[in-house]
């Protein structure tokens, strides 16, 4: 296997896990994460997808923590309106990042990087 195709393959390894640290297999996912990271190099495709899975990560955890201080402050865990949250976290937010991992998987296997289509002309 050459270079190429082991960047393209760790990059596609990045992205499924990162989808599965969302979904399936959270923390152990994160995890390999962190271990691919390490045997990458910069500048390369593999260190890109990485690097956006992390980063996609840590932001929905951010966000799963600030929900559940907002659940805490607003109510605890008994308040009716403590269901309202987490069904519209996990439809809005949740579900948004899940899309976006999905999104970064199948253009992980072209070994190309995400575009920003809606600001070119």
């Amino acid at each position: 296997m050459n270079t190429n195709e082991l960047q393209l393959k760790r990059a596609a390894s990045s992205s499924l896990l990162s989808l599965l640290n969302l979904t399936f297999l959270p923390v152990l996912a994160f995890i390999s994460l962190l271990f691919i990271y390490t045997k990458t190099e910069s500048n390369t495709i593999d260190r890109y997808y990485v690097v956006l899975g992390i980063k996609t990560n840590l932001l929905a955890a951010v966000a799963l923590l600030l929900m559940t201080g907002l659940m805490i402050l607003l109510g605890g865990f008994d308040s009716p309106w403590t269901w309202v949250f987490v069904i519209s976290y996990f439809v809005f937010v949740h579900a948004m990042f899940i899309l976006f991992a999905s999104w970064a998987m199948v253009r992980s296997w072209t070994g190309k990087k995400l575009k920003r289509q809606f600001l070119s002309k």
